[in-house]
């Protein structure tokens, strides 16, 4: 397995441009099953999850090409398999997103739960009610999800016990097939939803409301192929800015919207940091130690939870003591005892981390444990003294394209370490 080895202190600086939003990308991937002609991919960042789902579409019998653009084309016209076994789908939790789009086109679908994930511990039994209000007849055998609904799903009100996003993802393509109006209350309004949204539009959907805790879908006979663009990924805009404040470096990133990362940008404020925004980019610059700022994770537009580690990493060389508080995930604070081996001052009270910034970490040998826990570590790594080794960094390949690259631009001392040999980029072919 590969490494990420980075000797820190230096404070980073220059410009660097975002990828699309593999959570953006991959429900976009999931719609072409509704579609009845081709549907044409732009800004598709190239993630392992990425090449799952469109194998995953290919299974089915569509036919997945790329053009010289490195843009994607899917036609899921001849796609005849409503189905999604474990072997492709085990390493991928979205692959739930397929449920919904299939058992509208076919009128059943088995999909696997992926990674043996057990019902009661994920969203995902939201998904299974919402189908069920529809009219659709579930039953988990297996580790599988069968779905049947041979007449065809119907409008519905559903309302969300919690906020689930690729509940509401994959309830909103149900209903763009279903006959007669669906009313999703309680919905994710977070920008991926919204992309989502937006591009089933183009392609002929009846949606309005997205954005709001309240999406309307009106049922349409078909929907057509057509062109469909993954918006900037937020996350990893923000750990690039990330990256330039424990470094006290100063870093602007291009193919960024600053409205969908409000709330991480006003903590930022409060830490003495500078922001600066335009259209289309942002810039932080971070001039002295950083001041130490509670956070607390919710749904969009609230503290996004999959930032929450990168900023403990920040907080961890800050100046006083701060509280993070993790309201959306259980078991998400994996990364605290890495960081602690790096030299950080964490505790642990239940689903709350009381963080004590020091003065400088130290480099060492630290271990990913997933994919936002590993890009805390490498924020860390950029900001210590000495070298720091990650380990199991496929988990960060996962969500991040080209990250040693990207960071190498802005002046950072990192490389990859393959089980055969040493890369600077970690550049591998297109989708391979």
């Amino acid at each position: 397995m590969d490494n990420i080895i980075i000797r820190g202190g230096t404070p980073l600086s220059g410009t660097v441009e975002a990828s699309g939003a593999k959570n953006a990308a991959l429900p976009l991937l999931a719609a072409s099953i509704l579609a009845d002609g081709p549907v044409i991919y732009h800004r598709i960042p190239h993630l392992k999850d990425i090449t799952t789902m469109m194998t995953l579409i290919s299974y089915q019998g569509a036919e997945v090409t790329f053009d010289d653009q490195a843009r994607i084309h899917i036609d899921t016209t001849c796609a005849t398999k409503p189905e999604a076994p474990y072997e492709l789908v085990k390493t991928m939790r979205a692959s739930a997103l397929v449920l919904g789009p299939l058992l509208a086109r076919f009128g059943q679908a088995r999909v696997s739960l992926p990674g043996g994930c057990a019902i009661g511990a994920r969203p995902i039994d939201m998904h299974l009610k919402g189908l069920e209000a529809m009219g659709a007849t579930i039953k988990v055998d297996h580790g599988y999800v069968e779905a049947h609904a041979p007449k065809g799903l119907k409008g519905a009100l559903i309302i969300f016990d919690q906020v689930t996003v690729t509940g509401t993802e994959n309830l909103m393509m149900a209903a763009v097939l279903a006959d007669g109006e669906t009313v999703l209350e309680n919905a994710a309004r977070e920008p991926e939803v919204v992309n989502l949204a937006a591009s089933l539009r183009q392609l002929g959907a009846d949606i309005e409301g997205d954005g709001t805790n309240r999406i309307v879908i009106r049922g349409v006979g078909s929907i057509s192929g057509g062109h469909m663009t993954a918006i900037p990924d937020r996350i990893e805009v923000a750990t690039y800015l990330a990256a330039a404040l424990v470094t006290r470096g100063d870093v602007t990133v291009n193919m960024a919207d600053a409205r969908d990362l409000e709330s991480f940008l006003a903590r930022v404020t409060e830490t003495g940091a500078t922001v600066e925004t335009g259209e289309g980019w942002i810039r932080c610059r971070a001039d002295s130690r950083l001041k130490s700022v509670n956070i607390n994770t919710m749904p969009h537009p609230g503290f996004p939870t999959d930032l929450q580690a990168q900023f403990m990493a920040m907080m961890a060389i800050a100046e006083g003591t701060s509280t993070i508080s993790e309201t959306i995930f259980e078991n998400r604070f994996m990364h605290v005892q890495e960081l602690v081996r790096m030299g950080a001052d964490i505790q642990l009270d239940g689903h709350i981390a009381i963080v004590k910034g020091v003065a400088k970490l130290s480099g060492a040998p630290v271990m990913a444990t997933d994919l936002r826990a590993s890009a805390s570590l490498v924020l860390a790594g950029l900001a210590a003294e000495g070298e720091t080794v990650i380990s199991r960094v496929y988990h960060i390949d996962r969500g991040y394209e080209r990250i040693e690259e990207k960071l190498m631009k802005l002046g950072a001392n990192i490389r990859r370490q393959s089980a055969d040999k040493d890369s600077l980029t970690g550049v591998v072919p297109l989708y391979a």
